[in-house]
């Protein structure tokens, strides 16, 4: 249990002792591992996160895609969604937003080969 007598699972589901749910946490154990299913990258590298805020055991994440037509885009969002509430949040809320606009960093379009 954590302080605020929130139970955090590890990746098998079991709970696990910790302090609270960190933004760092959600990085490392969510948006590092999930990878988008077009691209074959992780969400995080892929710079698709652009907030997240975490109060008490309430998340909220906003995230673009990387095309406003991106015909993953509700399947990500409920895999990511699940993996959250997986890790101990109650409540998960995310929002898309295409402001501003996906654009790949140079590092990443050496990794693409673009």
């Amino acid at each position: 249990m954590t302080k605020e007598n929130t139970p955090l699972k590890n990746e098998k589901g079991k709970t696990k002792e910790t302090s609270k749910l960190t933004k760092e946490q959600l990085i490392e154990e969510v948006f590092k591992k999930y990878t988008d299913p077009e691209l074959g990258i992780d969400v995080w590298t892929l710079g698709l996160i652009y907030k997240i805020e975490i109060k008490k055991e309430e998340v909220y994440v906003q995230l673009t895609f990387t095309s406003p037509l991106c015909p993953y885009g509700p399947q990500m969002v409920e895999e990511l969604r699940q993996m959250i509430l997986q890790k101990g949040a109650k409540d998960v809320k995310i929002e898309i937003t295409f402001e501003p606009a996906w654009k790949p960093s140079d590092e990443l379009r050496e990794m693409m080969g673009v």
